[in-house]
């Protein structure tokens, strides 16, 4: 009986996955794993919600016409961005779990390049970012309180959807940069920050000249303008464009390089 080895196998022919690796199987996968930690899908559904309906249905002022509607739709809006953006972050965050397990170094066996990995993460975290938004409109809508045309109702929440990708790429960056034991405490105080520099929860209006100056430049405050243009019917001005282009391209080129250090350290 013969033993010969067997012939080694021609790599040469190996061609690389399209797309960097991306395929729809990985992102089903990552969906599903992230649905199962219920804790933080139910923290960022209960959250917005319970904002809403403390300061969304005061009756001193929510209303008042504002806008093509009422103050309480554009609060409904300003708390679906929250929740969104805070979704989107802790889903983004989760990477940081995956780091401390080693699983960024497994990852380098795969054919799996950081930019398709860091757009499957974005887009998983877009989900639970959905469900936060949903869950703000469907209370709005169940109240009774916010009043603007129903085109409105579809165009703010898809403008509100779209533009949290911008946090689901800082999340996915500052969960490669911090360690995982203090990664959602520090999210958690910058996106309070963040919010109230952008003008979400407070009006810039009632801030100093420097610093509504100084706000122009802070991650949330383009996309906050954006999200609330069609409702004010004011519209868009490059700046806000700009001002969400930019923070996404170094928060996603962020979220890649680290990645990429992650994986290099074998």
């Amino acid at each position: 009986m013969s033993t010969g080895s067997l012939a080694a196998p021609d790599l040469t022919t190996r061609r690389a996955p399209g797309l960097g690796g991306f395929n729809l199987t990985v992102l089903r996968l990552e969906v599903r794993r992230l649905l199962r930690n219920r804790r933080t899908v139910l923290f960022t559904m209960v959250l917005p919600v319970v904002f809403f309906l403390a300061f969304g249905l005061n009756s001193a002022y929510a209303n008042e016409a504002d806008g093509h509607g009422n103050v309480s739709a554009f609060i409904m809006i300003s708390l679906a961005l929250y929740g969104a953006v805070l979704a989107t972050t802790s889903g983004g965050a989760m990477v940081s779990i995956e780091r401390s397990a080693g699983w960024s170094r497994q990852l380098r066996l795969t054919p799996l390049s950081p930019a398709a990995y860091i757009a499957i993460k974005m887009l998983t975290a877009l989900v639970l970012g959905l469900s936060s938004m949903t869950a703000v409109y469907i209370v709005g809508g169940i109240t009774g309180k916010p009043t603007m045309p129903v085109y409105l109702w579809i165009i703010t929440a898809l403008c509100v959807w779209i533009g949290s990708l911008i946090f689901a790429a800082y999340g996915l960056f500052m969960g490669y940069l911090l360690p995982t034991e203090n990664v959602m405490q520090i999210l958690s105080f910058t996106l309070v920050l963040f919010a109230f520099a952008s003008g979400l929860f407070v009006p810039l209006s009632q801030f100093p000249k420097l610093f509504q100056q100084i706000a122009q430049y802070t991650p949330l405050y383009g996309l906050n303008q954006l999200v609330h243009a069609p409702f004010l019917g004011g519209g868009v001005h490059v700046a806000w464009v700009a001002n969400a282009a930019i923070w996404l391209a170094i928060f996603a080129g962020g979220a890649a390089w680290r990645m990429h250090k992650d994986t290099a350290r074998v």
